[in-house]
């Protein structure tokens, strides 16, 4: 395939891109028809267990509280994720043409970018509620009200959205000379910043202090939560007591565990300028992204439901109203 037709004259010399080649497994079409499988069944199960999840913290009473409004605002934003690349890398895997537009590579980068942050911001947030829940157990209808809690979660989709724009616009602005390329699936904000024509340190220090305050700072939030969490618990005498007090956090904090152990893999690590312009398949990289865009919100639900009662009977009780509905 000719990657380089994605261009549009501006003077005699300049060429600017109007498209962009995902380059994702091109050249391994067995691994694609695997890597379309693989993918296509993890997608389907992400949304059928975040949807349910969605559904049953709606209808079953029992659930309206604050732990699992933040999980269906997981749940919502899991898909939402999953919905920005996948669908069209599934496609790409099966199809000569792998381009994406411009600007929707822009689109898909905000939308990514957004709902990445969001995560980071919503499970710090999670972590807050537990430690509240455990450590406060008195007072914590008070301090997580409906009226704290609403503004919590929208805080934090806002705070992905912000950060977001402000990350894309900077990127978007760079010049983008011959080099339309990306060795990816999808067009993630890191691999599209890599092909400027242009200095990219100041995109590079925006990027680090948005990493610092987005992802660090709820990291932070989450190991001074837990540290509390766990000097509370072991003061409690009873194993039994203490086997309960664990087993209300323990899901939130496996999902914490996954999802910031693959996100500081990929973009903490150093790479030098050799790496950032090296044609060579970034195989390990690819994996780890794969893990993060699609295992990490297929895990979540099931995770959640594998180790909480309560989200466990809010399905057989829907399973159950669906197959009683059916027998009238």
């Amino acid at each position: 395939m000719n990657t380089c037709m994605g261009y549009k004259m501006e003077k005699a010399n300049e060429t600017t891109v109007t498209e962009f080649f995902l380059k994702g497994l091109s050249g391994y079409p067995r691994l694609e028809i695997i890597f379309f499988v693989l993918i296509l069944v993890m997608y389907v199960v992400t949304l059928l267990g975040n949807g349910i999840l969605i559904v049953i913290s709606i209808l079953d009473s029992h659930l309206h509280t604050p732990m699992y409004f933040f999980l269906s605002n997981l749940s919502f934003l899991d898909i939402c994720y999953t919905t920005t690349s996948i669908p069209s890398a599934l496609v790409s895997f099966l199809s000569q043409r792998k381009t994406i537009s411009f600007s929707g590579c822009a689109v898909q980068m905000f939308l990514g970018l957004a709902m990445g942050t969001t995560e980071c911001v919503l499970l710090g947030m999670m972590a807050f509620d537990r430690y509240v829940a455990i450590c406060n157990p008195l007072r914590y209808p008070v301090i997580m009200s409906k009226a704290a809690y609403v503004p919590m979660a929208a805080g934090s989709w806002v705070t992905g959205g912000v950060n977001s724009l402000v990350q894309t616009v900077l990127v978007v602005h760079l010049p983008f000379c011959r080099n339309n390329v990306i060795n990816h699936f999808t067009c993630e904000i890191l691999a599209v910043m890599k092909l400027a024509c242009a200095d990219i340190s100041g995109n590079e220090f925006t990027m680090l202090v948005a990493t610092t305050l987005f992802i660090l700072t709820p990291l932070l939030l989450i190991f001074v939560s837990y540290t509390l969490i766990i000097f509370n618990i072991l003061k409690i005498h009873s194993a039994e007591g203490r086997s309960k007090a664990f087993s209300t956090c323990s899901a939130h904090l496996t999902v914490v565990i996954i999802f910031y152990g693959t996100i500081l893999f990929m973009y903490m690590k150093p790479k030098s300028k050799e790496s950032l312009n090296s044609d060579k398949l970034q195989a390990t990289d690819k994996l780890i992204s794969m893990f993060y865009g699609v295992m990490t919100p297929m895990m979540n639900p099931l995770i959640y439901s594998l180790r909480n009662k309560d989200v466990k009977q809010a399905v057989k009780d829907l399973l159950g109203r669906k197959f009683f509905s059916k027998q009238m």
